[in-house]
């Protein structure tokens, strides 16, 4: 046993603020004398400290610097409070604050409030647990210098996290998350930090004039459509039912079991619309009613999923069939601007945008780098995350995006077709662009290092009997920032990128297999052929590319 780690874990302890996770820190020193799990399990907390990066922070709840926590969070409060004050914010000048229905959420916007104002500035606290773009629309309707969001968005319920915006409306990049994080730990002892009021906590205005403004996206087409709605426990489901009545959409069936935002997320294993499972009562409800269309939003309402009956049933969506869906909508309405997905989304998008001669950009992934985007008019990425309004949110929104499904839906419905037709349309048009990722989700976090340093020492030359046509090493930069990453382009318009999720212990690994629709046959056989060829071209790199990896193919 180190008695180091124990004087650390004693320190910490005796500046933690919160009696919960102090008493939760005194146990475990008192059982890591005797219990080996015990100690493991302190030292795992002080193996190092949570980073800040680009996503802010995100982790599991609990006492010791690896842990989402009030000692966390005040250092990364005062740490954000010292760099803007570096780059010149003075006494007039405000952060907004936010935070979900998570646990101890409003604990930590509660800490971050009275850091910022014992700093010296203003703190605008927005008035009860709200969706996450309403706190990225709020930063430039109130001419904040920074925005400060508390969530996990997605993540598992014993998890939280602390996501950062500057003035701009956007998430943070570097180079200013490295200097963030240069000043978080310069922070000194806890009970040393400055501590202010709670700040000004807003009223109603703010979320008025964001359901104002996203009340006014949809155009004056059709309104009539039946639409089933989850939550999925989280904070978006007053403001989504609101936003809709007042663009004139009728109202939804709302999933009950998850009406109300739990931070315990009681009907689902992961709180997120791509898990397995997680859509099944709102499917259920979808059936149930004959709904035309299934919306879900994820816990902090930045993500939407769609759901959409066939004839082999109801389905969702995958996150490129809406990504080209909502992009096409908007090229067909004159939207123009520069259209941008991450590098890991389809490559259909930028067809899209050709075809109607509008510009495309390819970012990194994650929305801090589409946001940033000069002249965007529409932003996606693969995981569910659209930009259908940057003037007005530039991060994904995903009450503004289900709006405009809804108001596609209706639009279609009213000549008497569906999504799927029009994504038959755009297949008939550009090619099948059938994408699917291998996810491999790991318990130790070597795996994912060793299984990217296999692919870099033994570069596959075949991946589903497609030839290797480049490699790509993300980590080297070039054209887009320096990432972990690798990207293979392969024969015949098929790729796969392969990187670390930058949000949970997984390897992701995402796959697109692209196949012209042959004119020498109906349409719709065409169509058939087409898509059971990419199907079975995704089967095939998904194999090989498992087995390069040494990875399990799922």
């Amino acid at each position: 046993m180190s008695p180091d780690l124990l004087d650390r874990a004693r320190a910490w302890a005796a500046e933690d603020p919160d009696p919960q996770t102090r008493a939760e820190l005194e146990d475990l020193l008192s059982r890591a004398e005797s219990d080996e799990s015990a100690l493991a399990d302190l030292a795992e907390r002080f193996s190092g400290t949570l980073e800040f990066g680009t996503a802010g922070l995100r982790g599991a709840l609990g006492a010791g610097p690896m842990r989402m926590n009030r000692v966390v969070v005040t250092r990364a409060a005062a740490g954000l409070a010292a760099y803007l004050k570096d780059q010149g914010a003075g006494s007039d000048a405000s952060v907004v604050i936010g935070y979900d229905a998570r646990h101890h959420s409003d604990v930590f916007a509660d800490d971050t409030a009275e850091v910022v104002t014992g700093a010296g500035l203003r703190a605008l606290v927005l008035p009860r647990p709200l969706p996450t773009p309403l706190l990225a629309f709020a930063i430039r309707h109130l001419g904040s210098v920074a925005g400060v969001m508390v969530t996990a968005s997605h993540n598992p319920p014993q998890d939280n996290g602390y996501k950062v915006y500057l003035g701009d409306g956007s998430q943070i990049v570097p180079p200013a998350d490295h200097e963030i994080a240069t000043r978080i730990a310069a922070v000194g002892p806890v009970g040393d930090v400055p501590r202010g009021s709670q700040g000004q906590v807003l009223g109603e205005e703010v979320r008025e004039a964001y359901l104002d403004a996203l009340a006014a996206l949809p155009g004056d087409g059709p309104r009539e459509v039946s639409w089933v709605y989850t939550p999925m426990h989280g904070v978006g489901g007053d403001t989504v039912v609101e936003v809709a009545g007042r663009a004139g959409f009728p109202p939804p069936a709302v999933v009950e079991q998850q009406a109300e935002p739990d931070p315990d997320f009681p009907t689902v294993s992961f709180p997120n619309p791509e898990e397995p499972g997680a859509m099944d009562l709102a499917i259920a409800l979808a059936e149930q009613r004959g709904a035309d269309v299934l919306v879900a939003n994820d816990p902090d309402a930045d993500r939407c999923a769609v759901g959409v009956v066939g004839p082999g049933g109801w389905r969702m969506l995958r996150g490129d069939e809406v990504g080209a869906l909502l992009g096409d909508h908007l090229l067909r309405q004159g939207v123009e601007g520069t259209y941008a997905a991450s590098i890991v989304s389809s490559s259909l998008l930028g067809k899209l945008a050709a075809a109607a001669g509008q510009p495309y950009e390819e970012t990194l992934t994650g929305f801090k780098w589409i946001g940033r985007v000069e002249g965007l008019a529409y932003g996606y990425e693969e995981a569910l995350g659209y930009c259908v309004a940057p003037g007005l949110v530039r991060d994904k929104d995903g009450v503004s995006a289900l709006l405009l499904v809804l108001e596609l839906a209706a639009a279609l419905k009213a000549e008497g077709r569906t999504l799927l037709d029009r994504l038959d349309e755009i297949a008939l048009a550009h090619g099948v662009h059938a994408t699917d990722q291998l996810s491999v989700r790991v318990s130790d976090l070597s795996l994912i290092e060793a299984a990217m340093t296999r692919l870099r020492a033994s570069t596959p030359q075949v991946l589903g009997g497609l030839g290797v046509l480049q490699v790509d090493d993300l980590s080297q930069g070039g054209p887009l920032p320096p990432t972990e990453g690798l990207r293979f382009t392969l024969a015949e318009g098929a790729r796969v990128v392969v990187r670390p999720s930058g949000t949970e212990p997984k390897l992701k690994c995402y796959l697109e297999a692209v196949v012209p629709v042959g004119d020498d046959q109906e349409p719709a056989e065409a169509l058939s052929a087409a898509r059971l060829v990419a199907a079975q071209r995704l089967d095939a790199i998904r194999v090989d590319l498992a087995e390069a990896a040494g990875v399990s193919p799922g």
